[in-house]
């Protein structure tokens, strides 16, 4: 069964690889894969965010990473088999203010939620 087209699944809740990507790209520095995946692997770990196993999260997070090349968000340069990253300094501006806006409403509705449970 195809998917039709126009209908799409949206997360409610603020997704915390691409955060901590944003967090990460928005600095001044580039990075290869491996070490940009080490650092937030500690990052997701200090808020105890990391789950489903240490390969999975490589793999979702490359994915994200490479959703925001394609968005435009971060640029890649190749050097014969070396790939670095930069996030593109105006592109992340707004995706951090988007996130903040997402994870602002995700806590107020949390927090709606567990008054309405009392």
């Amino acid at each position: 069964m195809s998917k039709r087209p126009g209908v799409s699944f949206s997360r409610s809740a603020p997704d915390n690889i691409t955060e901590e990507l944003v967090a990460v790209l928005s600095s001044k520095g580039s990075f290869e894969f491996k070490p940009l995946f080490e650092i937030i692997l500690l990052n997701l770990r200090e808020r105890n965010a990391a789950s489903g196993g240490e390969e999975m999260l490589r793999l979702r997070t490359y994915e994200k990473l490479q959703g925001l090349v394609n968005q435009g968000a971060v640029n890649r340069t190749v050097t014969g088999i070396t790939k670095k990253y930069k996030g593109v300094p105006p592109r992340m501006v707004l995706l951090r203010a988007e996130m903040k806006a997402l994870r602002a409403d995700c806590n107020q509705r949390a927090l709606a939620r567990a008054a309405a449970a009392q």
